[in-house]
Parts: C-alpha cells; structure tokens; sequence
C-alpha cells in the first residue's frame, strides 16, 4: 500500500520507472491463478516492448481500416455493449469514463454515442479528440479520478499487475472496471501474456470485488469481466 501511495504522486514516467525496478517482487507465472496467465518472453526491454506496440498502432494499413472499414461496425458493437452496461447500472450518463488502449477511439465514440459524455480514451498514439497518449502501465491520471473503465487489451500488457494497478488507482471507491478478454484462445501475435481462466485477473485486483463474468463475442474475445472497485480498502 506505501508503494502504491508513493507512486500516486509521482509523474506516469516517474511511476513507470519505479514500478518496474519492483517487477522482481511480482508475482510470478506459477504464483498468477496456478499459471493460468503467462508472459510471453521475447522483449529484450521494456523500450522494445513499446516501440513494437507503438508500430502496430501506426501501421498505415491497419489505421486505415480502423478509421474506416471498421469504425461504424465496431463502434454499433460497443454501443450495444455499453447500453447493456447502462441496464445493468455499471456505467451511466453522468459517469467519468476511460477507455485503455483504445487505438483511434472507436469505444469512446461508442460511450458518447449512449449518452456518456465525459468519456476519453489512452493509447501509446494518440488520436485527438477521443484518445489522448499515454501508458496504461503508468495512465497519465490522479488517483480516482473515473467511475468507470473499460478494456479489451489486457493481453497487451507485459506487466499485468501494473496494467490493474494503474486501474485500481485510477478508479474512484465504488467505480467500476470491465475487461473484455479471451481465454478459450490465444491472442495475436502483438500480445504479451496469454490469459487462460479468469482466476488470476481476481487474485491481481485486490482492491475490488469480481461482479460479473458473463460470455460475449467481441472482436475475438470472448469473456466479459466485471469488478467494482470497494469503498473501503483493509490494510
């Protein structure tokens, strides 16, 4: 928790750092839901990891076929996807909103398009207005500051437990964050971990409670994770 704490007030960059002088205390392989989630290995360092991100992102190609090809099909499938969140009352009009790793935003535009206003999403490359950069390693946020946080990249993160962490921090006491992963198959081959239940994604939020675990078809992805972050946090 001091870590935690002390991180909060540093800058991302500055988090960044510290944190990943800590990852020998991370949990290992084994020790994450009996070794249902794996890193890959690979990167040579952490610069590497982002800069091989950083290329997929700016791929000419793919960038056009997300602004066009697949902006209006992706953005009716995340639509449904957060009015069925807003009849569940896990996200409302009024909610402050991130999107994590949200590529040229079509889940932003998704978010207003239900009638949730204040939402944005982060990306290694912006693209303004709807994403702005930053890390979802060390997100570029104060403490709390959303009620809501939705992801479909956690297969993205080299680092998991600061991939949730930053979430944890971020998330107002009682927000709500919903991960769409898949564990039935493997990720492409821009992943750095392979998540194989959804048992270690409870063991690292350990400041929220597992709401829902529902089945959805999303892009490839097939499970839908819900937690709420707790209002009181136990020492």
């Amino acid at each position: 928790m001091f870590l935690l704490a002390f991180l909060a007030t540093q800058s991302p960059l500055l988090r960044l750092k510290t944190a990943l002088q800590t990852t020998k205390n991370a949990p290992s392989n084994a020790g994450i839901g009996g070794a249902t989630l794996r890193i890959r290995r690979g990167y040579t360092s952490y610069n590497a990891y982002i800069e091989r991100q950083v290329n997929k992102t700016l791929n000419p190609k793919l960038r056009k076929i997300w602004r066009t090809r697949d902006w209006d099909r992706k953005i009716k499938v995340f639509a449904r996807v957060f009015q069925s969140l807003k009849r569940r009352k896990l996200i409302f009009n009024e909610s402050k909103a991130l999107s994590i790793g949200a590529r040229v935003g079509q889940e932003v535009a998704a978010m207003k398009m239900v009638g949730v206003s204040d939402a944005v999403g982060i990306d290694l490359v912006p693209y303004p207005p709807l994403v702005m950069k930053g890390d979802f390693h060390a997100q570029p946020f104060q403490n709390q500051a959303f009620d809501f946080e939705f992801s479909n990249v956690f297969d993205h993160a080299l680092y998991p437990w600061k991939f949730v962490g930053e979430i944890e921090r971020t998330l107002k006491p009682g927000g709500v964050c919903v991960l769409h992963v898949a564990v039935t198959r493997r990720g492409d081959k821009y992943s750095a971990n392979d998540l194989y239940s959804v048992q270690p994604l409870s063991e690292l939020f350990k400041e929220s409670e597992l709401l829902e675990v529902r089945k959805v078809d999303a892009f490839g992805l097939d499970t839908e994770v819900v937690f709420r972050k707790k209002k009181t946090i136990k020492n």
